[in-house]
């Protein structure tokens, strides 16, 4: 990526998809090129936890609600240190932001924080393309680095693609760091950072967990030198195709019988871990309103997701795998898509979604007692 100075509804800007498809508007946020792949988030709000979720990296957002920056940017709602989207694209970012929490506009925190974005095209159109075609390699060039759309269309042709990808390292913590229970601790839990949120530890310390978060480049070593009570593997970006190390960790653990929750790259990791395949989704599922059914209880949810690939596993019949039986245990109700797996012989489940609710909704908030239940029986 290069930018230089901000530019919002001064500079041109344009968009071209690696088949050709060309948007034209102006530039939001930096000036400069950026590339990625397109994808689309059908949340209605909740963009500052869009714009800092990990899973994002390398990933140029479409939101369809076509209004975006109403409440502003505030220093509370971040899901980590910095945006991670590689580029941002809005119908009508809003003039001026409206909300007592708001510190500055997302205009001028993209801007500072280098993040290329384009305003003013059809989103409507552009999503509706890509739910046609799929998600493919986009760049956003505005100001100087507007040039022939066919030299525009080279470098997006030439950029890398999503599948194949190994990322989790990349946005990874360094170094292992503690979030501590919240009131009196009940738990330690080991939890394998692939590109973890800021609200998942907390949603864990809330119900008394000491959370001790490992880089992605941890091994089973390393998660046991923390003792856990459990081992928490998070959500994450890239292909799960190329997560050879997570897998290893986890099927040590799975070895061992602790107690294991993952959640979004974590249910493909255990998905691999026993044995199953992942592919990649023609266009995905981003948003905070994907209907999710838990198969154990019934229960419909509507649940918040960020994933582009998921797990090859038949969803109507139990599975042998090498620690056990093992079951979907939830499914999207829009496609048939695995959304979670469980073992019938081990303490060990995961879900494809995010039950942190950052941003909402609350529906999948059970499944963190779910985990902590896992542990309060092995501890029996």
């Amino acid at each position: 990526m290069t930018t230089s100075t901000r530019g919002a509804g001064k500079a041109p800007a344009v968009l071209v998809l690696e088949d050709g498809r060309i948007f034209r508007g102006r530039a939001y946020g930096a000036v400069g090129a950026t590339f990625g792949e397109a994808v689309f988030s059908t949340g209605m709000t909740g963009y500052q936890e869009t714009l800092t979720d990990p899973s994002y990296h390398r990933q140029v957002v479409v939101m369809t609600a076509p209004h975006v920056g109403n409440t502003g940017v505030n220093d509370e709602d971040m899901e980590s240190k910095k945006i991670w989207v590689s580029g941002y694209v809005v119908r009508d970012p809003a003039r001026v932001p409206s909300s007592w929490r708001s510190r500055r506009t997302l205009d001028d925190e993209l801007d500072a924080q280098g993040v290329v974005g384009i305003a003013g095209i059809d989103t409507r159109a552009l999503t509706r393309h890509l739910r046609e075609r799929g998600a493919m390699r986009v760049g956003i060039f505005s100001g100087d680095a507007v040039q022939d759309d066919a030299a525009l269309l080279a470098r997006v042709q030439e950029a890398p693609e999503m599948t194949g990808a190994d990322l989790s390292a990349e946005v990874a913590t360094t170094e292992a760091y503690v979030v501590p229970a919240i009131g009196e601790k009940k738990f330690t839990v080991a939890a394998v950072d692939l590109g973890i949120k800021g609200m998942t530890p907390h949603r864990m310390a809330e119900r008394g967990i000491e959370v001790h978060v490992l880089p992605a480049t941890a091994t089973v070593e390393d998660v046991y030198a923390v003792n856990p009570d459990g081992v928490f593997f998070s959500n994450g970006p890239g292909d799960p195709s190329t997560a050879d190390h997570p897998v290893s960790v986890m099927q040590g653990v799975l070895e061992r019988g602790t107690p294991l929750f993952g959640i979004c790259f974590g249910n493909q990791i255990l998905g691999r871990a026993l044995g199953f395949g992942t592919f990649k989704l023609k266009y995905g599922h981003r948003g905070i309103n994907q209907p999710v059914q838990d198969r154990t209880t019934g229960k419909v949810e509507v649940t918040a997701h960020n994933h582009g690939f998921a797990v090859d596993a038949p969803l109507d019949k139990v599975s042998d795998t090498p620690y056990g039986r093992a079951e979907v245990s939830h499914v999207c109700l829009n496609d048939n898509v695995v959304e979670g797996l469980q073992l019938l012989d081990k303490p060990a489940f995961s879900v494809q979604y995010h039950p942190e609710a950052a941003a909402g909704p609350h529906d999948a908030a059970y499944l963190f007692d779910r985990f902590v239940s896992l542990m309060e029986g092995q501890r029996a």
